[in-house]
């Protein structure tokens, strides 16, 4: 027995296989070319996009910890024109799914940045960045408040002319799946989560902070299990799809997610120690299921037996 198709349609979005990349962690994609056929991927997830260029934090912007990394780098991008010009054209001619991420400091702006790439047609899905911990205008104050998300999550959705909106959570909350119900009440037709959890880094020696930011996102394997526990009480909280993010290694990993109610997952930090890793995560995926004795992805989903 062998499982014949990977293929995943969910909240407007098609895709050849569950396997995307997650912002900020694969540039406009067109950079790990060298290490593998974008084909092989179900998504692109572009790095995050705002109206206009962003510098990003001072240096240093990366640390490592243990199981995982820590960043804040700031969204630097060189804005919504470059990217349409640019970076889109390329993607185009590749055969993947892309999705952009944006980031703005108000709803309005979210609304705007909508808009625009509403009208390219090389843009599969707008993924919109309410929970970036290492911004200090806006980001991560908005995914800490459901009003908020539900506002921006309406302002992207009217200008998105017709394009799947996807909201990406932070779990910084106290309640995940009461930022999840307000995602939903603001049109969001896919959710996906987490972003990375606040954290920081010191050095004894010279006293003084890792990261020029102080702050930074943590992400890695050592976030896995609060990400797995973020997706499963949204998946039981909404009714629209959801895309698990979050210390994704290995095809056992991805499956994880998608067993607690994941439609697809988002590989991030191990694109910076394996740049080859998402290429060949699709068909790890498959070999495993096979052996798991599972045909259709669609069978596993969901699949966790709870305890009575």
């Amino acid at each position: 027995m062998e499982v014949s198709d990977l293929k995943v349609s969910f909240g407007g979005l098609s895709m050849s296989n569950p396997v995307m990349t997650a912002s900020g962690t694969f540039g406009f994609g067109l950079e790990f070319a060298p290490y593998g056929d974008l084909s092989r991927l179900g998504g692109i997830v572009a790095k995050g996009i705002s109206m206009k260029p962003r510098e990003g934090n001072p240096m240093p912007r990366i640390a490592e910890t243990p199981c995982g990394m820590l960043n804040a780098i700031g969204i630097q991008n060189p804005g919504v024109e470059a990217f349409v010009k640019q970076a889109l054209p390329a993607l185009k001619r590749q055969d993947v799914a892309v999705v952009a991420n944006l980031y703005a400091c108000d709803a309005e702006e979210f609304g705007e940045l909508a808009g625009i790439l509403s009208t390219e047609d090389g843009v599969a899905a707008l993924e919109v960045n309410v929970s970036c911990p290492n911004v200090k205008e806006g980001g991560a104050a908005f995914g800490q408040d459901p009003a908020q998300i539900a506002k921006v999550t309406e302002a992207v959705k009217k200008r998105a002319g017709g394009k799947p909106v996807m909201l990406k959570l932070s779990p910084n909350v106290a309640d995940i799946a009461t930022c999840a119900r307000a995602a939903v009440e603001g049109g969001a037709d896919i959710l996906s989560l987490i972003n990375t959890l606040i954290g920081m880094g010191v050095d004894i020696r010279n006293r003084r902070p890792r990261l020029a930011n102080v702050v930074g996102g943590l992400s890695g394997p050592a976030i896995k299990p609060v990400a797995l526990r973020c997706v499963h009480q949204v998946c039981q909280a909404v009714d629209v799809p959801v895309i698990g993010i979050g210390g994704i290694a290995s095809a056992e990993d991805a499956l994880e997610f998608i067993m607690v109610g994941a439609h697809a997952v988002q590989v991030g930090t191990a694109n910076f120690l394996r740049p080859d890793f998402a290429f060949t995560l699709a068909e790890d995926m498959a070999q495993l299921l096979t052996e798991l004795c599972v045909e259709r992805l669609e069978d596993f989903r969901g699949s966790l037996q709870l305890p009575l």
